[in-house]
């Protein structure tokens, strides 16, 4: 598998020259460890970092690798269709303006629409709020050979509910159910559906693009002053950004309670938009290449007919 994605790469950047191609082969390798959240250890948000080294020299190795990244994403989709065994689940969440859409944009460019959906949470409809909390999410998981992009998740409920809990009185519980441990009751709900996920065959890998409080000041005021982006600002982002040591207390107990060997947390730093994308599309990498996956085996009498088919066709 790997080296018939290493060949594809190879014809698509043969034109660089080989110092140039062994340098970017290099440089390319990012080690993902150092953004794992490990499962069962204390995490203090402060303690992880908004921005580290580049992983690259300049704009155009920028685009060069993430160039290489969506090739080698492109074929592990393919295999991944085409063994039809296993589902992707990758789930973003982070603060507003911390990069979310942007990394699903360029980190998934290169692969076949077809085989990929992303689901966007909003605020819970009527309906979605007659059912439990997972109950939405529920019915936008990919299917077998498919990859699916949480653009913010059932997170939300411990996240924004956590935050403002008067949401939580609005979502039609009942109180004898409100007045228990709320938050860890719904921590095991998700381990659990993620771990029966897992078991099932969706792999879940889930991305916490970690924000600088500075950095967001800096976007927020891009959004204002370039017409272009005016339409990405809205007053609730100032509303909740005065909530920004509550969400900081709420996304860390969140990860601490949440990431576990079959459904990992990696916080991205997210200061740096370009090195954020280069860190998620390694890591969504890496979990393809570590399924045990390889194309449906073609029978003898598979074999003969298609020869026959062949020979028709020559004619």
């Amino acid at each position: 598998m790997h080296s018939e994605i290493e060949a594809i790469s190879a014809t698509r950047f043969e034109g660089m020259g080989t110092d140039n191609r062994e340098r970017r082969w290099r440089g390319m390798k990012i080690d993902t460890t150092k953004f794992l959240v490990p499962e069962g250890k204390r995490v203090k948000l402060k303690d992880w970092p908004t921005k580290v080294k580049p992983h690259f020299s300049s704009k155009e190795e920028y685009k060069e690798i993430l160039e290489k990244h969506t090739m080698q994403l492109e074929a592990l989709q393919e295999l991944l269709y085409g063994a039809n065994q296993y589902a992707l689940l990758l789930v973003f969440q982070g603060m507003d303006a911390a990069g979310k859409d942007g990394a699903i944009r360029h980190v998934m460019s290169g692969v076949n629409p077809q085989g990929c959906e992303v689901a966007s949470f909003k605020q819970p409809s009527t309906e979605e709020l007659e059912h439990d909390f997972l109950w939405r999410a529920e019915q936008r998981l990919p299917g077998r050979g498919r990859i699916g992009i949480f653009n913010r998740s059932y997170y939300e409920e411990v996240l924004v509910v956590r935050v403002h809990p008067e949401i939580l009185a609005g979502e039609g519980l009942a109180r004898e159910l409100r007045d228990t441990d709320v938050w860890k009751d719904r921590y095991r709900s998700i381990v659990e559906l993620e771990r029966h996920l897992d078991m099932n065959g969706t792999k879940i890998v889930k991305f916490f693009l970690h924000l600088s409080k500075e950095e967001q000041r800096k976007r927020f005021l891009a959004r204002i002053d370039e017409p272009e982006k005016n339409w990405k600002f809205s007053m609730a982002d100032i509303h909740e950004r005065k909530y920004w040591k509550q969400y900081q207390a709420a996304f860390g107990e969140c990860l601490e309670a949440t990431s576990t060997k079959h459904a990992p947390w990696y916080a991205v730093p997210a200061d740096d938009k370009e090195n954020a994308r280069l860190i998620v599309s390694q890591v969504v990498m890496e979990t393809l290449e570590g399924l045990k996956m390889s194309y449906p085996k073609t029978t003898p009498m598979r074999r003969r007919e298609l020869l026959t088919i062949r020979k028709e066709l020559m004619k």
